[in-house]
């Protein structure tokens, strides 16, 4: 049983069966990508545990960044090439036997598999719910479901670090893979029997050349990145960067070519053509570099200088990824009736308020202005990424949806790699240099983390400026329909 676009488009209104779709695919990202961000505080543990260094453990966020940049743009190739149900059970069911893996793994090694295997369902997930939302929902009623999208992407890694740090209180590590599997395995039960196909698979055929290029060009670039903000490894992220640059070069010249001779290209680069896609793809990758940003650097801040356990910083974080919930819906049906310039150009204009604010804190800053200042990061995400992926996505044709999916979230992906290696790299160098001038460990630290929020803030300048620029034009294809 199959499901258009066209016939969607001309009843004006969703049936409940694509609902059920949307929402089994909402749930299951949502517990993917919380899973995304849940190691972030327990590396410490899980070096005492496992009786590795912090280098060795860093590899279990590295590894999962590193498979997902590498996965994701493949995404688009399988989209048109398999079914929904077959897309959705396979990245459900890699998903949960890694997490299986996980909760078992008797050390590090086995740990590591689990994360990659983990990882390489994560990837699929977002690209397979945002392509199903631009084939079922019509154009008038995705600023609603786009803002159920933003739920998805922003509040599930902010609520990560809360949920691991309540379990980490109580229990073993490995009950983080264990409270999250009964949901999964529950999802992909769900998902195997009641999940509509939508649309048809097409006969695309691998471009096999395209794939082994996305190793080094989005693996480099993740990795090069990530290598930067290790003082031992700056020279292997130099030459990963290069070699990431290159590769992304040759990939995407690869990707014209296909194009241009009516092969399947694995990721359509000819979603650039539309202006509005070009904005938005600006907007959210500066919005990942904030939230992953706030993400590092404020549990960096709340503990080592306020000294504030894991538990404490997870509450503190959690208000706000509660609000920004809330606020998803809310800012999609205010974006179906107000469009996306007000919506997106407020929320940038907050982001750099709150960025700012922080870029202030000091070991006296009263907690309250803390909890203060990291709900209006993210009400300003919330306000930023759902008018921005409607914005973005909307004006593609029905044979990009997929392509389109699979850029933006690559994107975002390696945006998140480059923002937190940038600040943590300028933090670090700050901190160094105040040091040397005869500062206190905890005062430098203060200083390179305030400079840290300060560049952010200048990101989020050009954000709130690209968003003014927003427009939801209703795309060509849909006056035919």
């Amino acid at each position: 049983m199959t499901t258009t676009t066209t016939e969607t488009a001309q009843s004006g209104r969703m049936s409940k069966r694509d609902r059920n779709v949307i929402a089994t695919l909402l749930v299951a990202t949502f517990v993917v990508i919380l899973n995304e961000t849940i190691m972030s505080v327990a590396l410490p543990t899980l070096m005492i545990d496992l009786q590795i260094g912090a280098n060795t453990a860093q590899w279990l966020s590295t590894a999962f960044m590193l498979t997902m940049a590498v996965v994701i743009p493949t995404t688009g190739f399988l989209l048109q090439r398999l079914t929904t149900r077959t897309v959705y059970v396979l990245a459900l069911g890699l998903f949960c036997i890694g997490t299986t893996l996980a909760a078992l793994a008797p050390g590090f090694w086995v740990l590591l598999i689990a994360r990659i295997i983990q990882a390489c369902g994560t990837a699929t997930m977002l690209p397979l719910l945002m392509t199903t939302i631009l084939n079922l929902v019509p154009v008038e009623r995705r600023g609603v479901v786009m803002g159920n999208i933003g739920l998805v992407i922003s509040v599930a890694p902010a609520l990560g670090p809360t949920v691991s740090g309540l379990i980490l209180e109580y229990f073993s590590w490995r009950f983080m893979f264990v409270a999250v599997l009964p949901i999964a395995l529950a999802v992909l039960a769900y998902g195997a029997v009641r999940l509509v196909n939508v649309g048809e698979p097409g006969e695309q055929r691998l471009d096999v050349i395209s794939v082994i290029l996305t190793v080094p060009a989005f693996g480099g670039l993740v990795f090069g990145l990530s290598n930067l903000t290790d003082p031992d490894g700056i020279a292997l992220g130099i030459v990963s960067l290069v070699v990431g640059v290159l590769c992304l070069i040759a990939f995407g010249l690869r990707q014209q070519a296909l194009a241009r001779t009516e092969r399947s290209p694995l990721l359509d680069l000819r979603a650039f053509d539309y202006r509005m896609f070009k904005l938005a793809v600006v907007v959210l990758c500066i919005a990942m570099i904030a939230l992953f940003g706030s993400v590092i650097l404020l549990p960096i801040y709340l503990q080592t200088i306020r000294g504030l356990t894991s538990l404490q910083t997870g509450l503190l974080v959690l208000p706000g990824g509660v609000v920004m919930g809330v606020l998803g819906p809310i800012v999609g049906r205010l974006l179906d009736r107000f469009g996306p310039p007000v919506l997106a150009a407020s929320g940038g204009v907050v982001l750099v308020g709150a960025l700012l604010g922080l870029s202030t804190v000091t070991a006296t800053t009263p907690i309250w202005l803390l909890l203060v200042l990291h709900i209006g990061v993210m009400t300003s995400l919330a306000f930023l990424f759902t008018p921005s992926f409607t914005s973005g996505l909307n004006p593609l044709p029905p044979h990009l949806y997929s392509h389109g999916s699979a850029i933006l979230t690559t994107l975002q992906q390696v945006s998140g790699a480059a923002g937190t290696a940038l600040l943590v790299m300028l933090m670090a160098a700050r901190a160094a240099t105040l040091v040397a001038a005869g500062e206190s460990q905890t005062a430098a630290l203060n200083g390179g983390i305030s400079l840290a929020f300060l560049v952010a803030a200048g990101f989020a300048v050009v954000a709130a400026v690209c968003a003014a620029f927003l427009r939801n034009p209703v795309p060509a294809h849909t006056h035919a329909a």
